[in-house]
């Protein structure tokens, strides 16, 4: 392999991943020999999974150090959750680390040894899976993430290449046994499958890219439909039921990848598309999907407060703290219907027990919360808080407000009120 295989950086510091295996020990002579007045770091991740994994870290050391480069290293701690796979684990905690590499070495190039056989055996990996065009679009050649471009100069070199390489230089590398072992997914493909389908490489390669640009497609496609869609923070459902079901399923999924920061389960994107109700509550990451009168909205997981039945004074205007209840109140004198001092002097708080009935209005007719909440249109995540008691007397419901048999007299000093959960 030609060592211009490797592009010459604008920048004057350039990262390589390397491993210490043979395709990064050989992006990293390359990158080294041709850096022309740039920086070159070695990024190396002591993943702990191995008795060699110490032996390994010295050898990638001495290598760097021969090259005349910089060497960093990072050594993952713990171990895979409870259901999680080893690679999954590793792979996070290796992006993790060699993110973190990066801003250490001060460079936003960070380069991986990916060949057209990796790109290959993704590919088709991808496509065991019954994965979308996301998935069969396999490796990038360059992608940004957190200010950082992975980029994989040797995409579209055949794995010969690589290897003509190592031996016209004489390079050493690590040969990692655990390649070997066909409990990884990736490794039963290469070694049981691949030699039937070696011939196939190019053109397996060839259809990722072909994945590529329709994924290209399907993002422009997005940023042309959302703003249309979006109404504030929330994504339209009915407006989205009117584009044709590929283009609506694209505009979903791109809107769900950007408020979750994670793409939805294909699952939930057909359950939503599909859904006739105009309510529900779905899981997604770490929050929560909220659809409520057509409009579909992603909210991080809120801490649950629910705090103890106590005695409070809000007499004062001003912000009363009820870090208990994971809120605040908000008090201030208007002109408007509002409470007494002494009402405020003397509140119970409380959380709903059931039964309890509000009034919107000195003339309404009493409703149930539950019914009045419906009435108001204030959606289920809207409704947690404490309710304000007088005596037996119902005084503040949150999303509803101040129950109009509590208002104060037109002649005496009022003031509103206000709950502000914590987000």
């Amino acid at each position: 392999m030609a060592d211009s295989a490797t592009p010459s950086p604008a920048d004057k510091r350039l990262a390589v991943a390397f491993s210490g295996g043979r395709d990064s020990t050989a992006l990293l002579h390359a990158a080294a020999k041709s850096a022309d007045g740039a920086q070159v770091f070695a990024l190396h991740v002591h993943h702990g999974l191995s008795p060699q994994a110490d032996v390994w870290l010295a050898h990638c050391e001495r290598f760097a150090a021969d090259l005349g480069v910089r060497f960093l290293c990072r050594r993952l701690s713990g171990r895979p959750a409870a259901g999680e796979s080893i690679e999954a684990w590793a792979r996070s905690g290796r992006h993790a680390a060699l993110q973190d590499m990066c801003g250490e070495a001060g460079t936003d190039l960070l380069l991986l040894a990916h060949h057209r056989r990796d790109q290959a055996e993704t590919f088709l990996l991808q496509a065991l899976r019954g994965s979308g065009v996301a998935g069969l679009a396999a490796m990038p050649a360059a992608q940004w993430r957190d200010g950082i471009c992975w980029a994989r100069p040797w995409l579209d070199q055949p794995r010969e290449s690589i290897e003509a390489y190592v031996l016209a230089h004489g390079l050493v590398f690590i040969d990692d046994a655990s390649n070997a072992d066909t409990r990884f997914e990736r490794n039963r493909l290469r070694l049981e499958v691949w030699p039937k389908l070696a011939a196939s490489e190019a053109a397996l390669a060839r259809s990722a890219r072909w994945a590529q640009q329709a994924l290209d497609l399907q993002r422009e496609m997005a940023e042309i439909d959302l703003p249309v869609l979006l109404r504030g923070a929330a994504l339209d459902m009915n407006a989205l039921r009117q584009l044709s079901p590929a283009r609506a399923s694209n505009a979903l999924r791109a809107w769900l990848a950007e408020q979750a920061g994670v793409p939805a389960p294909a699952s939930l994107v057909l359950r939503l598309l599909a859904e006739a109700e105009m309510h529900g509550q779905w899981p997604l990451a770490d929050g929560e999907l909220r659809l409520y009168r057509g409009l579909l909205r992603w909210n991080a997981a809120p801490e649950v407060h629910c705090g103890p039945s106590q005695s409070v004074n809000l007499a004062s205007a001003g912000i009363h703290e009820q870090a208990d209840w994971g809120g605040r109140w908000r008090v201030e004198r208007t002109h408007g219907n509002g409470l007494s001092a002494a009402i405020l002097a003397r509140l119970q708080l409380r959380k709903r027990s059931g039964g309890e009935q509000f009034q919107r209005a000195p003339k309404s007719a009493l409703r149930s919360l539950k019914k009045a909440w419906q009435e108001t249109g204030v959606p289920a995540w809207e409704r947690s808080g404490p309710l304000l008691f007088h005596g037996q007397q119902l005084v503040f419901v949150p999303g509803l407000g101040i129950d109009a048999r509590a208002l104060a007299a037109s002649d005496e000093t009022r003031f509103s009120l206000c709950w502000e959960a914590k987000a």
